[in-house]
């Protein structure tokens, strides 16, 4: 469907249409996410954190190294991180070469939480995309790419 028919408005210029389009796509898949994550009691920011921390390896992370991966950069970082330390799927813990800094490391639980979150929003990325021919999903990244590379 056509986003003026979504949205109930008239034909719109290339340049809005094409803006407003990429905005409420991109809350429709983050919607989708939101649903495929819920039964794991994680928000997308919690489970964008521990798929950081995973890809760690093992070594640990600071709140800066976490922030600079996040996708949507937000200062409650740290209260992310907090929520997940009382649930049980991440610690933190001094650095002893220099007690200013603190590690952050993900645990067994949420190694474990992320593997069976991170089946769920492989088959939503999946299912969305499957609309989408192996060139047209090459042609929008690309395209996407180059809109966030644009200067003002």
């Amino acid at each position: 469907m056509e986003i003026e028919n979504i949205i109930k408005t008239q034909k719109m210029p290339d340049h809005a249409r094409t803006v407003i389009n990429v905005i409420y796509t991109a809350h429709e898949i983050e919607n989708r996410i939101t649903d495929a994550v819920k039964p794991y009691d994680i928000s997308i920011p919690q489970f964008n954190v521990l798929r950081i921390l995973k890809g760690r390896k093992g070594q640990p992370a600071n709140l800066c190294t976490i922030q600079e991966r996040m996708i949507a950069r937000m200062s409650n970082t740290t209260r992310i991180i907090d929520r997940l330390i009382d649930k049980g799927l991440v610690r933190r813990k001094q650095c002893p070469q220099n007690r200013r800094k603190v590690e952050i490391f993900i645990t067994p639980e949420g190694l474990e939480l992320l593997d069976r979150a991170s089946t769920a929003v492989t088959a939503v990325e999946k299912e969305i995309t499957d609309r989408l021919t192996p060139r047209e999903i090459e042609d929008l990244n690309t395209a996407l790419t180059r809109l966030r590379s644009q200067k003002p």
